[in-house]
């Protein structure tokens, strides 16, 4: 008996552990001035982050990952999408961006980015799926299915209703687009990467709410749910919108999330930093989400380094957690 409660014991903190390692941070290279490749996978290293979401097959990124225990996502771009509806060349991606490097930790491929039949990319909507389907055959045909998982990165934006989450839906003409998707993951035991910015949500509201510093709950939804935080209440109408189109078994990955130092009236350094601090904390316990209690809550940080070259408005150009050179900006995170 005794040795059972032991080995159940052991069993426990095993749990315990791979929960604490749900925090990855993503790895952008849209910028000035940043380190080489093995720098970088050498400043993950030293902070202890065991987990990396990169955008594309970039070799030299691969390279340097040989050999390391850093866990990887890496991304088909949107631009390739359309080849990929030819099985014989996923085969080929598959060949030469995973099976080159089978010293790689390859965790996931998230195929396609922020998708959406209402923004710049609704150009690429007939090809997620199928690219998926595709690559997804290629990665089993490899002997890796149980290694690695295939999906698509989605974003709020797609939702028409999310408040209280209870109600969370997906738009009307989104929903032809991700109800093939939503089943396919469902019956292939696959999760859905979603990217998920309280920043964006209006957070000059309530920015306590957003930030994780509420100390009383600012929604109570159905079944008496309390939500102290805005980043909760986004992730389960996720949830909710999934399980409206048969997909109330299909884990959610946060792919991105994070919170801009510069460039907008709440986009500051304290702010930033309570943001990241608070959500590593959150994502690293055990608690879920009132929807999904006890669940842990895989996330990656958006992002390692300012992309200072990327278009468009000044906000998106300062999310960085690390200076280019390799200090960190918002103090020691705690990623164990």
């Amino acid at each position: 008996m005794a040795s059972k409660l032991l080995l159940l014991g052991l069993l426990i903190n095993l749990l315990i552990v791979k929960d604490a390692q749900s925090v990855g941070v993503c790895y952008g290279r849209n910028g000035y001035g940043l380190p080489s490749e093995r720098d970088v996978v050498r400043l993950y290293q030293r902070n202890n982050i065991t987990r990396m979401r990169i955008y594309d097959p970039h070799h030299p990124t691969l390279e340097a990952l040989r050999g390391t225990n850093i866990e990887l996502m890496i991304g088909v771009p949107n631009d390739r999408l359309q080849s990929l509806n030819d099985q014989n060349a996923a085969n080929i991606w598959v060949r030469d961006n995973i099976q080159r490097y089978p010293n790689v930790r390859f965790r996931y491929i998230a195929v396609g980015n922020n998708v959406d039949p209402n923004n710049g990319n609704s150009r690429y909507v007939p090809f997620v799926l199928r690219a998926m389907q595709n690559v997804h055959n290629a990665v089993r045909a490899a002997g890796l299915g149980n290694q690695i998982k295939v999906s698509t990165a989605t974003y709020t934006g797609l939702l028409g209703s999310s408040f209280p989450p209870s109600i969370g839906a997906f738009r009307d003409n989104v929903r032809g687009f991700i109800e093939p998707i939503i089943r396919f993951l469902s019956q292939n035991n696959l999760p859905m990467f979603a990217n998920i910015y309280p920043y964006y949500a209006n957070p000059n509201s309530n920015l306590p709410f957003a930030l994780f510093t509420a100390t009383q709950p600012v929604v109570i939804d159905n079944g008496g749910r309390q939500y102290f935080n805005l980043f909760d209440a986004m992730l389960d109408a996720h949830y909710a919108a999934q399980a409206r189109l048969g997909g109330g078994n299909v884990e959610i990955i946060v792919s991105e999330s994070g919170w801009p130092s510069s460039g907008g009236p709440v986009a500051t350094i304290g702010n930033a930093g309570t943001y990241y601090r608070n959500l590593i904390a959150h994502v690293r316990g055990t608690r879920g989400t009132p929807l999904k209690p006890g669940r842990s809550i895989e996330t990656y940080l958006f992002e390692m380094f300012d992309e200072n070259r990327k278009p468009g408005i000044e906000v998106e150009r300062h999310f960085g957690i690390f200076t280019p050179n390799q200090q960190p900006k918002y103090g020691q995170l705690s990623f164990n």
